[in-house]
């Protein structure tokens, strides 16, 4: 197989991927395989880069999660590892050597070189560092090359490739997390009543689309439908937007994007994926959805009380309020302007919360608030 065919089949395992998690162990064994790797990983945090706080890992080898090295690494080596704060410093994208990240006598002497990446198999692995929307940073890690002799130069232009889709992958799973809508299929998402989801044909015109799509469309707030296609108001987004659409429907190399599109209101700006539909067998010209396209307000969520969620769940009043506030949206950057707190105390009250709820991510945290506005 050539390095082309690896990489689209990466991308169309990608896009199926963005919809279902129980489809990324595979996707993950396919780049391990046609990047000559033993394993690799996601890591998602936020913050700025002096102060990130780690939000979720997933460590993968040739298909199968290894949570147990996840804890491991993040309660024993993360809170010591010296090449964190150097990783965090790196530009967006750049891909470097692990090994580079330490001085000469950190090699000899890191525990969590010479212990945790000998261990996980990461000594000589490769990392790069992704930007996020607001505050949150990505990062892909990848381990050692299965081949004796290093890196070779097709392989980390194989992963540079793919550095701005793994970013797109996650992207999309961060929209699909804040409004429920994890594990839909193309089908499925019409009935999520969050997210406005529209289907594009191998043309580019719409062949259907939810009530919140439609609701969105008809009021003509940022984008509507002209004759069957979809139409920004301002020129400058209608033109990222065809280009958006274009380079998703099919073709050798279809990619998935991202982009803000302005509206005429005050309200937050929507947030638009654009993804590649997998056509998996020939449809003779019929209009079957080849473009996904996803509309997702941020912050749009019914409101939340925060004595409710005090009460449910055993939480002090300001604790409950910054669940509720990080449930809603916004950064712990954002909480501390607003409460006047700095972002340490912030960070307190979270792994107090943790603590008294036995989680140790922010998903889990978001998950256990929802559920208390649903039961309400």
């Amino acid at each position: 197989m050539s390095d082309q065919d690896a990489f689209e089949r990466i991308l169309a395992s990608l896009y199926d991927a963005m919809l279902d998690d129980a489809l990324w162990p595979a996707t993950s064994a396919l780049i391990d395989e046609a990047c000559g790797m033993q394993g690799n990983a996601l890591l998602v945090g936020e913050g700025p880069k002096d102060d990130v706080r780690a939000l979720f890992l997933g460590l993968y080898y040739r298909g199968e999660r290894r949570e147990d090295w996840e804890r491991e690494y993040l309660d024993i080596y993360h809170p010591i590892d010296e090449s964190v704060q150097r990783f965090r410093q790196l530009p967006d994208s750049r891909l470097v050597h692990t090994h580079d990240l330490y001085t000469a006598e950190e090699l000899k002497t890191s525990p969590a070189y010479q212990e945790g990446l000998r261990r996980f198999s990461g000594q000589d692995g490769l990392r790069a560092r992704l930007d996020g929307p607001d505050s949150s940073h990505y990062a892909w890690v990848t381990a050692d090359p299965v081949a004796p002799g290093g890196w070779k130069a097709p392989q980390v232009a194989l992963m540079r490739g793919l550095l701005p889709h793994i970013r797109q992958f996650i992207r999309v799973r961060q929209a699909l997390v804040h409004t429920e809508a994890l594990g839909a299929s193309v089908t499925g998402l019409f009935d999520n009543t969050r997210t406005g989801v529209i289907h594009l044909d191998r043309r580019g015109r719409i062949v259907a689309a939810n009530d919140r799509a439609r609701d969105i469309l008809r009021r003509g707030d940022g984008l509507s439908d002209r004759d069957g296609v979809l139409r920004a108001r301002a020129p400058a987004d209608q033109a990222r937007l065809e280009r958006l659409v274009a380079a998703a429907l099919p073709a050798v190399g279809a990619v998935s994007g991202s982009m803000l599109l302005r509206r005429t209101s005050v309200l937050p700006q929507f947030v638009v994926h654009v993804k590649p539909v997998s056509l998996r067998q020939p449809d003779f010209g019929t209009q079957r959805t080849a473009v996904l396209v996803l509309l997702v307000e941020p912050g749009n969520r019914p409101r939340i009380d925060p004595n409710l969620v005090a009460t449910t769940l055993g939480l002090t009043p300001a604790e409950s309020r910054i669940a509720v506030w990080l449930t809603e949206g916004r950064t712990v950057r954002e909480i501390a302007t607003t409460t006047g707190r700095r972002e340490s105390s912030i960070h307190w009250h979270l792994r107090q919360i943790y603590t008294k709820q036995a989680i140790s991510r922010q998903a889990d945290l978001v998950r256990l608030v929802l559920s208390v506005a649903e039961f309400a």
